[in-house]
């Protein structure tokens, strides 16, 4: 079964926050890293993951990815700081 991510990725803590998903997060992790994730996080260096949620289904996924791009942005920080408190990029981790 195929196991879908969303994410939030960032230049530098506190910095730009990027909400995206996808069904492979080694290799969107790889992209964000080598700037080539999205138009977006190349233009702004979004190149660490910092915040993961993962999803059974690519609906549920889209939902909560729609979801967390309205919160706002104290919500994000927030949400980052209670699973990654020092903001360690999750390519480090693993």
């Amino acid at each position: 079964m195929k196991e879908w991510c969303v994410y939030i990725a960032t230049n530098k803590k506190h910095g730009v926050l990027y909400v995206g998903k996808t069904g492979n997060m080694l290799i969107r992790g790889f992209q964000h890293a080598t700037g080539n994730g999205s138009l977006f996080t190349k233009k702004y260096n979004c190149d660490k993951i910092v915040y993961i949620e993962l999803y059974q289904t690519e609906y549920e996924a889209i939902k909560r990815e729609k979801q967390l791009k309205n919160w706002k942005r104290d919500w994000k920080i927030s949400l980052i700081e209670e699973q990654n408190p020092t903001w360690k990029n999750y390519r480090d981790i693993t």
